[in-house]
């Protein structure tokens, strides 16, 4: 029935992905992992795009106790990494999904046109499982039973006993971001956010908060210099688009209330977590050193 797997988040990657399949003849099964932190924006963004493109829906639901948990830890851990639970939870959800549904392919929104620098340092682990379980285990320790995970001995599984495949599709296009908002919003009634991976209400408050707040870390410069590497923009361009604010002050307040509040935080807890001390991933127990041999591994082997 399907003959490949797309993540789908309502952000312009992924949703020019699921056009794209559709133009090319192939019939995906998409799969969204709800994390509780869905916006209004980006649940209308998937149900147009799916239904005008006629493309059927698995989602994963995480637990939400579980997952509140394991980012409170993060949170509590003092690292810059606090998304990286949910981008775990989605890899895991695919490979998950792509076996129970004997699928070869899971098709990829990652692109080097948009997304190809990144830096250890701002933000590490999504693949690292040892590294996520070894600070929820020392700040939360509260079961982790249904969260999607992966280790490196399943994805050998899945990679080479049952040849499932990740393809970067947007890689064989001429993939300008601009052109796609515009043929997404044209054609699918898609509608633009203010930032890159905005349609998770933590993960923009995530970039726009306390990553420049805590940690001085603004990664508009990463997606930023990406459209430069990629002629997309000009040098200028991205530094009068660095100078702007992160979010508007009226978005930032109504985020910094809501996570508050779904977190069953006061606010002087949270200010606690954003005075603590800064913290890396070293400081913790991960795999860095494993992923480094494996990343060197395969770059060998695609030369």
């Amino acid at each position: 029935e399907y003959d490949c797997l797309i993540g789908v988040s309502g952000g312009v990657d992924s949703s020019y992905l699921a056009y794209l399949s559709k133009e090319c003849g192939l019939r995906p099964l998409a799969v969204h992992v709800d994390n509780g932190w869905n916006s209004e924006l980006a649940t209308n963004n998937i149900h147009n795009l799916l239904k005008k493109l006629n493309i059927d829906l698995h989602t994963h639901v995480i637990d939400w106790n579980e997952f509140k948990n394991l980012q409170l830890s993060f949170l509590h851990a003092g690292v810059p990494d606090g998304e990286i639970p949910s981008d775990h939870a989605i890899d895991a959800a695919l490979w998950i999904c792509a076996h129970k549904f004997k699928i070869k392919y899971i098709l990829s929104g990652m692109n080097f046109a948009t997304e190809s620098i990144s830096v250890p340092d701002w933000a590490y682990g999504h693949s690292d499982w040892k590294y996520i379980k070894s600070v929820h285990k020392i700040f939360k320790n509260t079961p982790l039973t249904t969260f999607p995970r992966f280790s490196f001995i399943y994805l050998f599984y899945v990679n080479f006993i049952k040849r499932i495949r990740i393809i970067s599709f947007l890689n064989y296009f001429s993939y300008n971001k601009e052109n796609a908002i515009h043929l997404l919003e044209k054609e699918l009634d898609w509608r633009r956010y203010e930032g890159k991976h905005y349609e998770s209400i933590y993960t923009r408050f995530y970039q726009g908060y306390i990553l420049p707040k805590k940690f001085g870390i603004d990664k508009r410069r990463m997606h930023l210099s990406d459209l430069i590497n990629a002629g997309q923009i000009t040098r200028d361009q991205a530094l009068n688009e660095i100078e702007k604010p992160t979010m508007s002050e009226e978005i930032l307040k109504q985020d910094y209330d809501f996570v508050l509040k779904k977190f069953d935080l006061k606010e002087l807890q949270f200010q606690d977590f954003m005075n603590a001390p800064n913290k890396s991933f070293r400081d913790y127990p991960n795999s860095f050193g494993f992923v480094q041999f494996l990343r060197n591994l395969v770059n060998l082997l695609r030369k």
